[in-house]
């Protein structure tokens, strides 16, 4: 859900990929064909492949920043981090407030949980789901507004140096707090009770605090390949080797998280997901990978569609269900699936020309004037 600064088809595939997972796990709460269920199992870990790639491209750009220009621009990064997510998001929550009908249920947390970014703590995906996927986009503008910050702090003193060693820590911290979370609220509740999902999402899967490893896993990998020759020539020397690893790794973590809310896949399953996707992603910037010089048009649009279809996806799928139930039409079939997939890349298209193309311009404008 981040812009690119330069065109690398690698990361373009994985963008498709991501955005494509939380489409088919979202459309398990929709009437769906059956075999949606098991194709969108694990497409809950397309957001953790989002986490991945923000960690890395938003890192990657402060870090080649500070070694330009020994500095970083506050006020620059903060106004294409506006532009760039805030006028899609505006509009999006426009839609779900004003127009009941765009709501794919009933309650929307408080609008101020929204525009602060703070709806993923205390989020009751139970009473108030109603875009409740925005959960991960406020833990990203969580990390868009801290990372520079604590990259100024550091830079002056040595323990920038030591920014691996932190970010371990950062990725170490999240597995204790969700361990603590799980023992504390969830061990003792009957898993067959709503409580148990409630307090789950509440205390373990939405708060920042427990899903920091992919976007330390992303920041490291930015670091590493910003400042160390030696990872950086090993990584582009092996990225089919690293690809092929990346999957073998992936799927021990679907393994580990095939009952998603288990102690173990609960503590340990996020950060297995977090380093498969972040060796997946250095597969992708590998200049040997097939990944990285194989270029896709779908893909491509995908990618830049991406942002824009997650905010949307569900209202929009939401409402072509309900015109095709008021049709008496079919709407748990493949055609269905479809027509539905169809509608969000067209929603996407909609936001990419009237919302983001504008704004990107006056976006540039703002810049070329400082």
């Amino acid at each position: 859900m981040t812009e690119r600064s330069e065109r690398l088809y690698g990361l373009d595939h994985l963008r498709a990929i991501a955005i494509l997972l939380v489409l088919m796990y979202h459309y398990r709460a929709f009437k769906h064909p059956g075999w949606i269920d098991s194709i969108g199992k694990f497409g809950w870990t397309g957001v953790d492949l989002f986490f991945v790639l923000s960690g890395y491209l938003i890192s990657g750009q402060l870090f080649k920043e500070i070694r330009n220009k020994g500095a970083i621009s506050l006020k620059t990064f903060y106004i294409k981090r506006f532009f760039r997510i805030f006028p899609a998001y505006f509009f999006t929550l426009f839609l779900y407030f004003t127009l009941p009908f765009f709501r794919e249920r009933e309650a929307l947390s408080p609008l101020w949980k929204f525009l602060t970014f703070t709806q993923n703590y205390g989020l009751d995906v139970i009473s108030r789901g109603t875009f409740s996927h925005a959960w991960s986009l406020c833990i990203e503008e969580q990390f868009y507004l801290i990372l520079p910050l604590l990259l100024l702090i550091l830079i002056p003193s040595k323990l920038f140096k030591y920014l691996v060693v932190l970010m371990m820590a950062v990725i170490g911290l999240s597995v204790v707090f969700r361990f603590i979370a799980w023992n504390g609220f969830i061990a003792e509740i009957n898993p067959n009770s709503p409580d148990f999902w409630k307090l789950w999402y509440m205390k373990v899967y939405y708060p920042t605090h427990t899903r920091l490893d992919g976007l330390g896993t992303g920041v490291l990998i930015g670091y590493l390949m910003q400042y160390s020759s030696v990872f950086k020539k090993r990584v582009e020397a092996n990225g089919n080797a690293l690809f092929f690893l990346g999957i073998l790794l992936l799927g021990i973590s679907f393994w580990i998280c095939r009952e998603q809310t288990s102690r173990t896949a609960s503590a340990f399953g996020f950060t297995w997901v977090a380093v498969s996707y972040g060796v997946i992603l250095l597969a992708s910037v590998s200049k040997s990978s097939f990944l990285y010089r194989s270029k896709s048009y779908l893909t491509a649009q995908l990618a830049s569609l991406s942002y824009a279809v997650y905010l949307s996806h569900k209202g929009i799928i939401h409402m072509v269900q309900t015109a095709l139930d008021d049709f008496n039409l079919k709407s748990s079939g493949n055609v269905s699936l479809l027509l539905c997939l169809s509608a969000c890349i067209l929603g996407g298209l909609i936001y990419r020309f009237a919302i983001e193309k504008p704004f990107s311009i006056i976006k540039f404008k703002v810049l070329k004037k400082m």
